[in-house]
């Protein structure tokens, strides 16, 4: 049965409970009640959020779900999207902001370990860039793309323009392979390749392009799988 939030009691109702028992007490969905504020004619608050929550998980995370994504999920127009995407993001800056200091790179291990919880369960190949400062420090790191790794997809500009407005002077690619295999493919080496040469060319240096499997990675770099 459908209960909807006004025939539910105050006192249990999100919003309430988390004013008066704090945010902890509430579950994911709950949370993301809360920021929907409504349901549809046919669907509670309540289990619209389950039902997205379900949808994200199904295809991405909380962390990675893009705008576009959330839209074409029954139920969730632009207001509801942007409140979600805006929430997350804030997230992200209140958690960086928290950091003592930058994560320095000093071997491909690190670069999985600052990675791998964000690809490790995901159903697609997603890309992401790390920018390092001139100590090796990183920046910050961007999801630059999901699909299948494509040339004709990954575009160097980009990188680099973000590389540039960061002040960065050197980037790390990360992506993730669904099938949990880390070893590139021929695809991934040429992509690999066309970076490179373009951060030649604009005098940033690629470091190196790992790839995360189910408990191990690839540096291309190294051209070594390590088993975790």
């Amino acid at each position: 049965m459908t209960y909807f939030i006004k025939e539910i009691p105050n006192e249990e109702r999100p919003r309430e409970r988390l004013v008066k028992h704090g945010p902890k007490s509430l579950q994911t969905h709950e949370l993301i009640a809360i920021l929907l504020e409504t349901g549809t004619k046919k669907e509670s608050v309540l289990d619209l959020s389950k039902r997205l929550l379900y949808e994200i998980n199904k295809n991405s995370n909380m962390q990675t779900v893009t705008y576009h994504e959330l839209i074409k999920i029954d139920g969730i127009k632009m207001a509801k999207a942007s409140k979600i995407i805006a929430a997350i993001e804030l997230g992200k800056r209140l958690n960086n902001s928290n950091d003592e200091k930058p994560a320095k790179i000093k071997t491909a291990f690190d670069i999985y370990l600052l990675l791998v919880d964000e690809v490790v369960n995901l159903q697609q190949e997603t890309f992401y860039v790390v920018y390092l400062n001139t100590k090796g420090d990183v920046i910050t790191y961007e999801n630059i793309f999901k699909g299948t790794l494509n040339s004709l997809l990954i575009h160097p500009r980009e990188i680099f323009k973000r590389a540039y407005q960061l002040s960065s002077n050197a980037i790390i690619m990360v992506h993730n392979h669904p099938s949990g295999n880390s070893e590139p493919s021929d695809q991934d080496l040429r992509v690999t390749r066309e970076i490179i040469d373009a951060g030649d060319l604009l005098k940033i240096d690629v470091v190196d392009h790992i790839i995360i499997g189910s408990d191990e990675f690839y540096s291309i770099r190294n051209k070594r799988k390590t088993i975790i």
